[in-house]
């Protein structure tokens, strides 16, 4: 889809593409084979929600120190940071329905694995780390063919609304995981919301099992060869509208997003509030961003301003929630938080998709993953430490003020390299700023 390096020849806005469906909340979902990708990732997501919950459970009941718990965050992250962009190869050179048959069935054996250890007694702190790992090991894999394999069932018509409807999907799991590991944790064990976790596994299996191929869009696979790393990695660096963004979405993910720190710590040091109590305080960024994806799906068009104008948003917010002198002002602001980081998601998200060559798909979707997701081992233990040294409101303002000063600069040079100028005026009595497309960008093929 790009037409080749340059702020002119690939310009940083990617004009708006038009959905069949536009205003239309579930409108890929017409699409059988995306159908059946949705309706297994609700069960193995609301799995996945149930074994995060049991999993950090575990290891507090066997340590006792919530510095273990990061570690063990850490170490199912750390793969991502390290060999991210070795997947995305894997997703771009072999078929990517083949890659998450073998991938999402590697995830429910590490569920059986911990369920197994846990119902027979044997569970051992180092055997949550193991698994933590290869869980890591096998996302690597996952992440890259799970993101481009959209695009193969749903076309680029219909693939913002999809990517929204996979994050809804995510986030409803997210609502409902917790509570049902909770419940169960507290009447039947820890195990057996691991082996619930194994085999909800089995859902996302038959569906990609029943899917019909021959209604796929045709996506040309790379060839097997040397140097794919580095050409993948030239490709985005010389492409404003797919680096920014990625750089963008790195730097809200890894300071931006360290609510287990932050929402923790204030229930225990700010507001002095039990466990109950920090369950409902996600509950509410949950519902945020669900409502953020189901807006998000609604939308038919995918602009960079709008990632920019989020990001900003969403730094500011933070540092409102920082500064809240009440628990029910700070509660609120969850929400929109929620909401507005979403937005960012999906945003960076759908315009990296739709402005990448289909053959390049799987490279350039793992290097935004492993840029957003692998910065979690770096960017936790650094706020974690802010946190603990100068206090909860020190450590979650830092991280909205490094995401809203890297939206601002983001947002200045797109402006420098093309496509978006930033424009100050006056909305109902009140100053606003604003990213606006050049004209001749925004009408540009």
């Amino acid at each position: 889809m790009s037409t080749g390096p340059g702020a002119d020849s690939a310009p940083v806005h990617k004009p708006a593409t038009h959905t069949r469906g536009r205003g239309e909340t579930f409108s890929s979902l017409r699409i059988r084979n995306y159908r059946l990708f949705f309706t297994g990732a609700i069960v193995s997501n609301t799995g996945t929600w149930m074994a995060r919950i049991t999993q950090d459970w575990l290891v507090l009941s066997l340590t006792g120190s919530a510095a273990a718990v990061g570690i063990t965050t850490a170490l199912q992250f750390l793969p991502m940071l390290l060999f991210g962009l070795y997947g995305g190869v894997i997703a771009d050179r072999y078929p990517k329905r083949q890659i998450l048959l073998i991938s999402q069935a590697a995830l429910g054996v590490c569920g059986l694995a911990l369920a197994v250890l846990t119902l027979s007694g044997h569970i051992q702190v180092w055997h949550v780390y193991l698994v933590a790992f290869l869980l890591g090991m096998v996302t690597v894999v996952d992440n890259p063919a799970r993101q481009s394999f959209v695009s193969e069932m749903v076309g680029p018509e219909q693939l913002r609304n999809a990517v929204s409807l996979n994050s809804a999907n995510f986030q409803s799991a997210r609502l409902v995981g917790p509570a049902v590991a909770g419940l169960l944790i507290a009447t039947i064990g820890s195990g057996w919301s691991f082996l619930l976790n194994g085999l909800f596994f089995l859902a996302p299996l038959t569906g990609l099992l029943l899917m019909r191929p021959s209604e796929f869009h045709p996506v040309e696979r790379a060839p097997r060869g040397k140097g794919q790393l580095r050409e993948g990695l030239r490709y985005v660096a010389g492409r404003p509208e797919l680096i920014w963004p990625i750089v963008l979405v790195g730097f809200v993910g890894t300071f931006g997003f360290n609510f287990p720190i932050w929402l923790t710590a204030f229930s225990e040091e700010i507001f002095h509030v039990g466990a109950g109590t920090y369950g409902f305080l996600n509950t509410l960024m949950a519902a945020g961003s669900l409502a953020g994806a189901l807006i998000a799906a609604r939308r038919g068009s995918t602009r960079l301003r709008m990632l920019v104008v989020a990001a900003v948003v969403f730094g500011v917010l933070e540092i409102a929630a920082a500064l809240s002198p009440s628990f029910w002002l700070f509660a609120l602001l969850l929400v929109p938080i929620g909401m507005v980081g979403l937005t960012v998601n999906i945003s960076a998200n759908s315009a990296v998709q739709l402005a990448t060559d289909p053959a390049m798909r799987g490279r350039v979707m793992s290097l935004y993953m492993m840029v957003f997701a692998g910065g979690t081992p770096i960017g936790a233990p650094l706020l974690g430490w802010i946190t603990d040294t100068y206090g909860p409101r020190v450590g979650f303002a830092t991280g909205g003020l490094v995401s809203l000063v890297a939206a601002g600069g983001i947002g200045l040079v797109l402006a420098r390299v093309g496509g978006l100028r930033m424009s100050l005026g006056w909305h109902h009595g009140h100053p606003r700023v604003r990213f606006v497309e050049r004209e001749r960008l925004a009408t540009a093929a």
